[in-house]
């Protein structure tokens, strides 16, 4: 492999996006890059653990290597939240995409995820329906999931009530379980959530 080939770590705050990226990732890429992605236990893990993970990284990261940081917004602000992702970037001697003065000369990615990964999967409801059958395929009709990034109260727990109506998942939502069993089917490309991944590639 050519040392200028492009490759990108993943640093993610839990393991269901990383299962569902494992299946979205080769969809999007296209062999244009290779990946590899890290799961932590939750947000807080993640920040915990950056700034060490970082420094690591800057002591021996290829020029052909960019690390994408995603963590969930969770309501907070996200000025602030960016704020502190990137001055734990600096502090490790790490040049970040917002900071660089061209489209080339950085290390680090930081992105807020908006809404929830569920949003992602309601985006794609023929995906829902190939992985759970029972679920109706007219529900990208309804008006309260029409609009992926729009569901009130929460897509986590409204893609716990379609699916626990149409019979699965009846001891709860298994995001994990979810993530593998809906990822496959999916297709980025279109995907009608405006917090997509596909709509967040443009750097790639």
């Amino acid at each position: 492999m050519s040392d200028s080939f492009l490759h990108l770590e993943f640093l993610l705050e839990e393991p269901s996006l990383e299962e569902a990226l494992s299946y979205i990732l080769p969809k999007i890429l296209r062999n244009k890059a290779t990946f590899r992605t890290h799961a932590f236990r939750g947000k807080t893990d993640l920040i915990r653990k950056l700034p060490g993970r970082l420094k690591g990284y800057s002591a021996w990261l290829p020029e052909n290597y960019k690390i994408i940081v995603l963590i969930d917004e969770d309501r907070e602000d996200c000025q602030q939240l960016k704020q502190q992702l990137e001055a734990i970037a600096q502090s490790a001697g790490l040049t970040t995409k917002s900071s660089s003065p061209s489209d080339k000369g950085y290390q680090v990615i930081n992105r807020i995820v908006i809404e929830e990964l569920e949003a992602w999967f309601f985006g794609d409801v023929d995906a829902i329906c190939q992985a759970y059958p029972k679920v109706s395929p007219n529900l990208a009709n309804q008006a309260r999931y029409r609009d992926p990034d729009e569901i009130q109260g929460g897509t986590w727990e409204a893609l716990e009530r379609v699916l626990k109506r149409a019979g699965y998942h009846s001891g709860g939502l298994e995001k994990f379980r979810a993530a593998r069993e809906i990822a496959p089917y999916m297709n980025p490309s279109m995907n009608r959530s405006s917090t997509a991944w596909q709509k967040s590639t443009k750097y790639l």
